[in-house]
């Protein structure tokens, strides 16, 4: 039932926004207006309420692909299409804002937005780096320099006992 009233909500919503447009739906179940000649999507997808959609907006890419969502926001299904085509619009403008701007460098900035694993990702990516800046190879740490040190000392250990009694 919902599949279907987000299918005709889909198409309804995709005639209000462009006159070119494509309706799929994703392999989770929800569905997806791409509007190639805006180079924008949106996507519709049940959300945690039993009449609630999560509406997602972002960018069409060079060569075709999809840029994460930038902005995202839950509708009632019911509210109807007016005004589900003024949240896209919304969104729309937002994503559109985004793209506009130059891409910002995560790494100057501190790594502002993302998920936490993505944050963690930079900051170890920002740490090699600075290692290598500062002549550092990868595997010259403090403890590396010990492990080979007694690696070192367990061989000349073994020659000297083999030399004394062999």
């Amino acid at each position: 039932m919902v599949g279907a009233q987000l299918r005709d909500t889909a198409q309804e919503l995709a005639a209000v926004l462009w006159r070119e447009h494509t309706v799929y739906r994703e392999r989770s179940g929800g569905m997806v207006i791409r509007g190639e000649h805006v180079r924008r999507w949106i996507s519709l997808a049940p959300a945690g309420g039993r009449d609630e959609i999560l509406v997602r907006a972002g960018r069409i890419l060079d060569g075709g692909t999809t840029a994460p969502a930038r902005s995202e926001a839950v509708v009632p299904l019911s509210a109807g299409t007016g005004v589900l085509a003024a949240t896209c619009r919304r969104l729309l403008a937002d994503a559109a804002a985004d793209g506009a701007r130059p891409a910002p460098d995560r790494e100057a900035a501190g790594g502002s937005g993302g998920s936490r694993k993505s944050r963690k990702a930079r900051k170890a990516r920002k740490a090699r780096k600075a290692a290598r800046r500062n002549g550092r190879g990868r595997h010259t740490g403090f403890s590396s320099w010990v492990i080979l040190v007694c690696v070192v000392g367990v061989i000349a250990l073994f020659a000297y006992s083999s030399a004394m009694h062999g």
